[in-house]
């Protein structure tokens, strides 16, 4: 059983302000996912969680104007209105998995807050996913797909591939600046420091792409055998299977007798028993086994390549000093740029994300560059 927090001091100015911004920005993502999505029935769903945020929205308003303080309405967030633009133009399954993951960060944000648990707002944000089962079942049904996203039970689509693109680009060019400014420091020519970030490109995107077709390969098999140890349970033990799965529906709220005849008419075909039990049992979409080994590999090598190459090409170009800062303040705008995309999924402030990204990429090409000036030193 979950311990209840202990309670907070009611919200100050800021904190209210936080509260208001953040539940306005919830709101207009929401609406902007209804209005790109194609089908009614899901748009639905995506309606009334926009409701629900607008209503928290509403609350904190009226805290505000009680407390005498002046609203700054400045509009959604950058975050918020880069979501919405993906949403708009790449589709909400885009948006859906970075969505999943901001939601389950701030679950947590009212826990003992007077107020908020007062108007009953930790229960909202808790229940979100069954906000959604209960709105899919009133329109007539969300697709499962859909529903696992917003739940954040799925692993695949596009927002997890944009945050694997963004964490790929960012360790090649952690990587090579730190092994650039190494060798800067030690004082080598510019034709050996290019030589030198070649090839810790080369090496470094290799090793990645291997790494990554060895993971994606060995998550595939480890699912193919659950599936095969659940499907020999299901010849061998069908009755224990049948109540494994009953105790499953009966938990997502199913009374007894409803549970019972669904999962009678599952295992007629047993095809469909033993694609339930994957998904619900085990947790496994049996249509998505985590995508091709080979695109995941060509993937990771090419997104290491993208940012390794940052600290390279000024050496090829420029010589000298010139060459030093040019590839050192590419480096610093690629890693704001890079800090910036990753507060899509932290759920930080796009100026903090921006900052620390800068901050520990240049701590690392810091200390690199010290060592290096030392070995050569020493060397001399």
């Amino acid at each position: 059983m979950r311990m209840n927090p202990s309670p907070k001091p009611h919200a100050d100015s800021s904190q209210l302000r936080a509260y208001w911004s953040g539940e306005r920005d919830s709101a207009y993502i929401y609406d902007a996912l209804a209005a790109a999505e194609p089908d009614r029935n899901v748009a639905g769903v995506y309606r009334r969680l926009a409701d629900t945020e607008r209503r928290h929205a509403s609350f904190w308003e009226s805290r505000l104007v009680r407390v005498g303080l002046v609203k700054t309405d400045r509009g959604p967030s950058c975050r918020a209105r880069l979501l919405a633009w993906m949403a708009r133009h790449l589709g909400p399954v885009s948006v859906l998995p970075i969505l999943a993951r901001v939601e389950a960060s701030e679950s947590h944000a009212y826990d003992g807050e007077p107020d908020a648990v007062a108007a009953g707002m930790p229960a909202d944000e808790y229940g979100h996913a069954r906000i959604v089962q209960a709105a899919a079942m009133a329109v007539g049904g969300l697709p499962g797909r859909t529903l696992e996203m917003i739940e954040g039970r799925r692993r695949g689509g596009n927002g997890n591939a944009l945050r694997a693109a963004v964490l790929g680009a960012n360790d090649g060019l952690v990587s090579n600046l730190s092994l650039v400014m190494g060798v800067a420091g030690a004082l080598a020519n510019e034709r050996t420091i290019l030589l030198t970030g070649l090839a810790g490109l080369i090496a470094g995107a290799c090793s990645m792409a291997m790494g990554e077709w060895l993971s994606v390969t060995s998550a595939r098999e480890m699912a193919l055998r659950r599936i095969s140890i659940e499907q020999t349970a299901i010849d061998e033990l069908p009755e224990m299977e049948k109540q494994d799965l009953i105790l499953i529906y009966r938990a997502k709220g199913f009374d007894a007798a409803s549970a019972g005849r669904l999962v009678d008419r599952l295992f007629q075909s047993p095809g469909s028993a033993l694609d339930a039990l994957t998904r619900e049992a085990l947790g496994v979409d049996p249509d998505d086994l985590g995508g091709s080994p080979w695109s995941a590999a060509a993937a990771s090598f090419g997104l290491f390549s993208l940012g390794a190459t940052f600290p390279v090409v000024p050496f090829a170009v420029l010589t000298g000093e010139k060459a030093f800062a040019a590839s050192f303040a590419l480096s610093a705008i690629a890693l704001i740029g890079i800090g910036a995309a990753t507060s899509l999924f932290t759920g930080r402030t796009l100026l903090s994300s921006a900052l620390r990204q800068l901050i520990i990429g240049l701590a690392a090409a810091a200390v690199t560059f010290g060592l290096g000036r030392l070995i050569g030193v020493s060397i001399s």
